[in-house]
């Protein structure tokens, strides 16, 4: 099975390192979150990957170009002019890069692609900033088991705030950063049937508008529930806290280790 991964977004949000690479190569722990979100799939099972590329596309072709050489130990013969690797370290990925618009929205990036996934049946799509420990292989195995066309990953976003209980003035409880409000959302990771993109008109299309309420009124999208670690990378503090879990070897996600 084939994971496409969402990268060719602006990442506003994060505008203090994305004005000079992609949102999905800004680094935690000294590599690209989108290294770690296909480690997180590699440990399942899953190694043949699709990015759509956009914005400063070109950073990730080089990255992964020169990811071998990045990872080895070479020998740099300067009198030949020759490069010769020693002992090759990397991982069993083969990864396609498609430019697909610097302006496209998420639907039409997916549409995009369609071509290089008509060998296939279903697969995983999700986007280039968000880290989980989610079960890969139990979400596939919900997905064939229910036999509807799409299936997302419904999550309980992490609250930014302490939340206080009080009780005339008298604060009877406090709770540093509980869960957001308690609703789930959708938090990627979807398993999806080829039929899904049928859902996509064109660039212009938002894949979680139009294409996922309509798979809702048609009966066509169920939710894989996962209750534990799910964290976005959109601000500068979300990468601060997911950097600090990392440095103190308390990452949830790198569920490779």
């Amino acid at each position: 099975m084939k994971a496409v991964i969402l990268a060719g977004g602006l990442g506003t949000r994060l505008s203090e390192e994305t004005y000079l690479k992609p949102k999905p190569m800004v680094e935690i722990g000294g590599r690209p979150i989108i290294w770690h979100i296909m480690k997180h799939y590699s440990h399942h099972g899953i190694n043949d990957f699709i990015i759509c590329c956009g914005y400063k596309g070109y950073i990730l072709k080089e990255y992964f170009s020169n990811y071998l050489m990045h990872m080895s130990d070479v020998e740099v013969d300067l009198t030949k002019n020759s490069v010769n690797i020693i002992h090759p370290r990397s991982e069993p990925w083969k990864v396609k890069l498609i430019d697909t618009g610097e302006n496209t929205m998420t639907g039409g990036r997916l549409l995009r692609i369609r071509k290089y996934l008509e060998d296939d049946s279903s697969f995983c799509m999700t986007y280039g900033d968000g880290l989980s420990n989610i079960n890969i292989k139990k979400s596939i195995e919900f997905h064939r088991s229910h036999e509807r066309i799409a299936t997302l990953s419904a999550v309980y976003p992490p609250g930014r705030f302490g939340a206080l209980t009080l009780n005339d003035k008298l604060v009877t409880n406090f709770s540093e950063k509980p869960r957001g409000d308690g609703a789930a959302i959708n938090g990627g990771f979807f398993v999806l049937n080829i039929e899904a993109i049928n859902y996509i008109d064109g660039d212009s299309t938002v894949w979680e508008e139009t294409p996922l309420r309509k798979l809702a009124q048609d009966g066509e999208l169920m939710a894989f529930e996962h209750t534990d670690f799910w964290h976005p990378m959109d601000t500068v503090r979300d990468k601060q806290k997911l950097q600090s879990l990392w440095d103190a070897g308390k990452a949830p996600w790198a569920t490779w280790r």
